[in-house]
C-alpha cells in the first residue's frame, strides 16, 4: 500500500530520546525503516547513537526535521499529556503522515488534531493507541513486530495491535502487503472505511482482511461500505463475542450499551455485505486463505 507507507518513506521520531522512543526506533531501523531524525525541542541539535553505527540527529522542531532531511512520516511517542501539542505541531508542519502510538491521550486533544488534520486535508493521522503501520520489506512506522511475517498479497486493517499480530502470524505463508493499526479509541484518524478503500486502490493487495470489536458502530458503517465500494474479497473478524454488556474491555471505544455495539450485530451486519466473518482469529485466518485459494483457480 505504498500510498501510505512504501521503501522511500522517509521517518522521524517525536519522543526518539525517551525510553520508548529509542527502544522502537532501534528495532524500526532494524527492520529496514528509513529514521532520518527525532524531534524534542531541550535536545535540538544532539545525535543519538543506534546498533549498526547509526546516528540519528535530533531537531526542535517536526518543520525542522522536515526542512533539513525531506521526512513524510512521523511516529510520535510522546507520554499522552504532551501528545495533543506534538500532533498539532506535525500538522501545522503539513507532514503528510503522522503515526501516534501513544495511549491515553484526552478524547478533547483527540478530537481538536483529528479535526485539523481533516481541515487542512495535507495529514493523515493513523492512531492514536495503536501499533501504527508496516509494509513487510518495506518500512514499518511502529510498534509492531517486523519478523512475524514477510511481503504478500494480504492486507490487513485492525482496532487491536494484539490481533494485528496474530493475524499477521496465522497468514505469514500468504504475507502481508500492508498492515495497518487504526487503534482502538473512540476518535481515530483513519477509520476502517479509509483503509478498505485504500486496499481496493491498492495493486499489491488481493484480499482484506477488517478487525473489528464491540462498541460504536465503525463496522457496520464499514459493511455498508463495503456493500457499495469495495469488489475484493474481505474477511472479516469482531472481538468480543463473550464480552458483558455496560463493561468497558480494554479499548476506550469497546463498550456495549443495549442491543447496540454487539459483536453479533456486526456480524451479521458483515456478512450482509458479503463478507465471510470469523468468530475465531484461527478461524478468520482460514478464511483468508480459502479466499487467495479461490483467487488462484
Amino acid at each position: 500500500m505504498s500510498i501510505i507507507l512504501d521503501q522511500n518513506s522517509r521517518i522521524i521520531v517525536q519522543g526518539m530520546t525517551g525510553s520508548e522512543g529509542m527502544k522502537h526506533t532501534q528495532r524500526m531501523l532494524a527492520s529496514g525503516s528509513r529514521i532520518v531524525g527525532g524531534v524534542n525541542p531541550r535536545k535540538a541539535g544532539q545525535t543519538v547513537g543506534f546498533e549498526g553505527d547509526v546516528v540519528v540527529p535530533v531537531f526542535g522542531t517536526v518543520a525542522e526535521a522536515m526542512a533539513a532531511t525531506g521526512a513524510n512520516v512521523t511516529v510520535v511517542f510522546v507520554p499522552a499529556r504532551f501528545t495533543g501539542a506534538a500532533v498539532m505541531e506535525a500538522i501545522e508542519a503539513e507532514i503528510p503522515l503522522v503515526v501516534c502510538i501513544t495511549e491515553g491521550v484526552p478524547a478533547a486533544d483527540e478530537t481538536r488534531f483529528v479535526a485539523a488534520a481533516r481541515r487542512t486535508g495535507k495529514t493523515r493521522i493513523i492512531g492514536p493507541n495503536c501499533p501504527g503501520i508496516i509494509s513487510p520489506g518495506k518500512s514499518n512506522a511502529g510498534i509492531t513486530p517486523a519478523d512475524i511475517t514477510g511481503p504478500g498479497r494480504v492486507g490487513l486493517v485492525s482496532k487491536s495491535g494484539t490481533l494485528t499480530y496474530q493475524l499477521m502470524f496465522e497468514v505469514r505463508d500468504l504475507g502481508i502487503s500492508t498492515a495497518l493499526g487504526i487503534g482502538g479509541d473512540p476518535v481515530v484518524g483513519t477509520t476502517h472505511i479509509d483503509a478498505l478503500q485504500a486496499f481496493q486502490d491498492d495493486p499489491e493487495t488481493d484480499v482484506i482482511v477488517m478487525i473489528g470489536e464491540i462498541g460504536g458502530d465503525a463496522e457496520e458503517r464499514a459493511a455498508a461500505y463495503i456493500k457499495e465500494h469495495i469488489t475484493k474479497p474481505v474477511i472479516g473478524y469482531v472481538a468480543g463475542f463473550t464480552a458483558p454488556e455496560g463493561k468497558t474491555m480494554g479499548h476506550a471505544g469497546a463498550i456495549v450499551s443495549g442491543s447496540s455495539g454487539t459483536a453479533s450485530a456486526k456480524k451479521e451486519a458483515l456478512e450482509a455485505a458479503g463478507v465471510r466473518v470469523g468468530r475465531t482469529p484461527s478461524e478468520t485466518a482460514q478464511l483468508a486463505h480459502q479466499a487467495v485459494t479461490a483467487l488462484t483457480r
